[in-house]
């Protein structure tokens, strides 16, 4: 694995750990060169998704995109990037039990929510609030109230 700060192309590990009912494997590494420390993760590569837009259109499956919304939903709040890390993998995992090579931008929006509502209200409302584009705020409100009586995970 190539070193993030010198760019060497060795390192050893000197730790492994096994995430998420072994899912995940997490390896420290340090630089042969440089002894800086840095953190890998290794999971199962899963076979491609397409998803299918609003307008019908069919892209690639990006995570990046997906941890970037949530990233956004949960800035400052007392949500770890492990936390966010483990919700998008719950997403995955659900898509990969549909057994579908394709999935609407619909039913990942609607596992995201669902998955933020359980961990962080504000951080699902603020997701909520771009995800289903509030138009005014009766439409804000909705989504408050339906928070009331339910309690997050953390």
């Amino acid at each position: 694995m190539r070193c993030p700060i010198c760019k060497t192309p060795d390192s050893k590990v000197v730790d492994s750990r096994s995430l998420m009912d072994g899912a995940v494997i997490r390896r420290r590494r340090e630089c042969a060169v440089c002894q800086a420390r840095f953190t890998t993760y290794e999971r199962v590569e899963r076979l491609p998704w397409k998803v299918i837009k609003k307008d019908g259109r069919r892209e690639d499956y990006d995570r990046a995109k997906i941890l970037k919304g949530i990233t956004t939903a949960c800035e400052k709040r007392p949500i770890s990037v492990s936390q966010i890390e483990s919700l998008v993998d719950k997403v995955e995992e659900e898509l990969e039990e549909l057994s579908r090579q394709e999935v609407s931008t619909e039913e990942i929006g609607e596992l995201v929510m669902q998955k933020l509502q359980q961990l962080d209200h504000i951080a699902y409302v603020r997701f909520a609030s771009v995800y289903r584009q509030f138009q005014d705020v009766s439409q804000f409100l909705s989504a408050v109230n339906s928070l009331k009586d339910m309690k997050p995970s953390t």
